[in-house]
């Protein structure tokens, strides 16, 4: 979201094309601006009887150079420049860098990156005080407050600054559905995201951005005690080599599914749709590999907040998904549950409730959930036929908007096991999701009333 998607109009155009959850990036604009974009999605979610969910991007310690003279400087191969913590209007000789422990953090022969990995500097020495002094070894045109990546130093800076505390607090006030948390380095920094959430006394959950080496060293942690993750392909590609991300796009995707966690992927997928109307067809392929993988989200950046082409961006990339998912490969991911845990009954109920979708070519899972917890594990099975999933939690409704091949309904009876199902099953008929004699599975606990875990599955016709 961004000053392209200010317009009702136009955000109500990109609903219409496909649209499931609007992240906002708090690294740019005011809370008055944030504010009038949320009102929007809420007041199109009550007009078109959607359910579309909202995402908080923390900036997170992003660390920038500041303003240089006349907003442009050229930086030589060879020369030396110094990095100042004092702050300073750049050129050719100092910048200032917004990171006060840099000069205590870095380490001589470590590398510094701007600008996305454009400009390169080694570090040749630091007084570790207030002044690093590094050799341009890959030089070039610099303007004010580019990002700085540093992928051979341990930053000390904490994951949430003052600045996300800020806005975080403006999120959970307006209740958003997802946290995401940028440059996560370890589960600690998960952990202390969500004790902040849970002592508001708030329902958000956390999306892990994954763009520094450490977390993918400790990836399986951060996948076990996240909701969810993206796949943050820029910092990722600067941090790492940039060969690596492709498989480690593949590798994350993976984990994620057997772990039942949805993921996002992000970063330049029809970059060249900001000024131009039709994508490259490399973009196209991209887009078309993610859903590939599995991923449950693509995700789209400057191309809808600052684009010239907020709607046809979104309608493109529905329909690339759109044919992908006529391929068979892309199903039948089933996993088996791990055994002896307090789940155990109800992943095994999701398990092979799938595996029985796939073999007797069922249309439709049909489930409630107070939790979620049951749309999640349905999903992380990609099975082929729909999940429909009810709920007298209405804030889920647009949780699960993320979650791959999950369509949310509003349900409130509690009556009976045999009572409900027949509810479920009329409705989706009534709206025309299933036709008769089409071969649908329900998934319920019983007894109803007591909203248990998932323990019991159903095989049935509709009629």
């Amino acid at each position: 979201m961004g000053p392209a998607t200010a317009d009702i109009s136009v955000l109500e155009a990109m609903f219409n094309e496909g649209l499931d959850i609007c992240r906002i990036n708090f690294s740019h604009g005011d809370y008055d601006a944030v504010l009038h974009i949320v009102n929007n999605i809420r007041e199109l979610n009550k007009k078109l009887k959607r359910h579309v969910g909202i995402l908080a991007d923390l900036q997170g310690p992003k660390l920038r150079i500041g303003t240089v003279k006349n907003n442009a400087v050229n930086l030589v191969n060879g020369n030396e420049i110094v990095i100042t913590t004092k702050e300073k209007e750049g050129d050719e000789n100092e910048i200032y860098i917004t990171y006060p422990q840099f000069p205590q953090d870095v380490k001589v022969g470590e590398t510094v990156l701007i600008d996305d990995g454009k400009i390169h500097l080694k570090v040749l020495d630091t007084n570790g005080k207030d002044s690093v002094r590094c050799l341009i070894t890959a030089g070039g045109a610099l303007s004010s407050k580019k990002g700085v990546n540093l992928p051979n130093t341990k930053i000390s800076l904490p994951s949430l600054t003052i600045k996300d505390i800020r806005d975080l607090d403006f999120a959970l006030e307006h209740d958003f559905d997802w946290i995401g948390l940028s440059f996560v380095r370890s589960v600690t920094d998960i952990v202390e995201l969500k004790d902040i959430i849970k002592h508001k006394g708030k329902r958000a959950r956390v999306i892990a951005k994954i763009e520094k080496p450490e977390a993918i060293r400790e990836i399986d942690n951060i996948i076990d005690v996240t909701d969810g993750i993206m796949v943050a392909r820029g910092d990722l590609g600067v941090e790492l080599p940039m060969e690596r991300v492709p498989l480690l796009q593949k590798m994350i995707v993976q984990k994620c599914i057997e772990m039942s966690k949805p993921v996002i992927i992000a970063t330049q997928m029809m970059e060249s749709m900001i000024t131009s109307y039709t994508p490259t067809r490399a973009e196209v392929n991209d887009v078309a590999n993610a859903v590939m993988d599995g991923a449950d989200a693509v995700m789209l950046s400057a191309e809808t907040s600052v684009g010239k082409f907020p709607a046809r961006v979104i309608e493109i990339m529905r329909r690339v998904i759109t044919e992908v998912e006529e391929l068979d490969s892309i199903y039948h991911k089933e996993h088996l549950p791990a055994i002896k845990t307090a789940t155990y009954v109800t992943d095994s109920i999701c398990y092979n409730a799938c595996a029985l979708a796939h073999s007797a070519d069922v249309r439709a899972l049909i489930s409630m959930t107070n939790s979620g917890y049951t749309a999640f594990r349905l999903s992380s099975h990609r099975p082929k036929a729909q999940i429909f999933i009810f709920t007298d939690n209405l804030s889920l409704l647009t949780t699960l908007s993320l979650v791959w091949g999950v369509r949310g309904y509003y349900y409130d009876k509690y009556e009976s096991t045999d009572q409900t199902i027949e509810d479920l099953k009329a409705y989706i008929k009534k709206e025309k999701l299933v036709k008769d004699d089409d071969l649908v599975i329900n998934i319920a606990s019983m007894p109803m009333k007591e909203r248990g875990r998932t323990n019991m599955m159903k095989l049935s016709y509709i009629s």
